[in-house]
């Protein structure tokens, strides 16, 4: 039986556009990025194998493309359009924030960074350039590290700022370990940033720490900037 033999509420394609996107499960979501099935299998059926090969829906969107290209009913086009979909979400949070205020939409900032951040198997320290109504200039990758650490130049952040003129900054880094809770050198690092740019008035309003979750350690939130 193929999906088109299926009642039509339970085809993924037109159960999506009945009740929206988040009514489908993974592998309904899957199956029509997927469009077709292999022989003797429909679309829904490979995609559950694909999630139960890789643990994860996660793991599969971020599988570099030597091991996607490996698995049944994956290859180059699929691969493709993959990144090209991931980017896409990317742009998209990166033109919401660029619309609005970073400070007053916490939530839409933090989305943005885990999504720039989350995938990087090293550390990534990053920063937000802000106006002085708090709209984003840029987003900036300073430094990249190894899977313990990155370093972090204040003389660099400074330059950055400056050739910008920011007037606030919202720094982010990832752990690449999955545990986002700050070490005593991220908290070292963040005071040492927030002495050197308040010398030219320019403000610090947070640092958020990426780890593997859909959550991100906010210093603000805690009480540490």
């Amino acid at each position: 039986m193929t999906i088109t033999d299926w009642p039509e509420d339970e085809r993924p394609r037109e159960k999506l556009l009945q009740r929206g996107a988040a009514a489908l499960s993974d592998a309904e979501l899957l199956a029509i990025f997927l469009r077709t099935g292999v022989k003797g299998k429909t679309a829904v059926d490979l995609a559950r194998e694909l999630l139960q090969e890789y643990g994860s829906l996660r793991a599969l969107l971020e599988a570099d493309f030597e091991r996607f290209q490996r698995s049944l009913g994956l290859g180059i086009a699929k691969y493709a359009s993959l990144q090209a979909v991931l980017e896409m979400a990317r742009r998209h949070l990166r033109q919401e924030l660029d619309r609005s205020d970073a400070l007053t939409s916490p939530e839409l900032t933090r989305r943005y960074l885990i999504s720039a951040l989350r995938s990087y198997p090293y550390e990534v320290f990053a920063c937000l350039l802000l106006d002085n109504q708090h709209r984003v200039i840029q987003f900036v990758e300073l430094f990249r590290g190894t899977i313990d650490g990155a370093s972090v130049y204040p003389r660099e952040v400074v330059k950055i700022a400056l050739a910008h003129n920011a007037a606030a900054i919202i720094f982010a880094h990832n752990h690449p370990s999955g545990v986002a809770e700050p070490s005593e050198a991220d908290k070292f690092i963040t005071q040492r940033l927030k002495q050197a740019l308040g010398l030219l008035d320019i403000r610090v309003l947070d640092h958020f720490i990426v780890g593997d979750g859909l959550n991100a350690y906010s210093f603000a939130e805690h009480g540490l900037i």
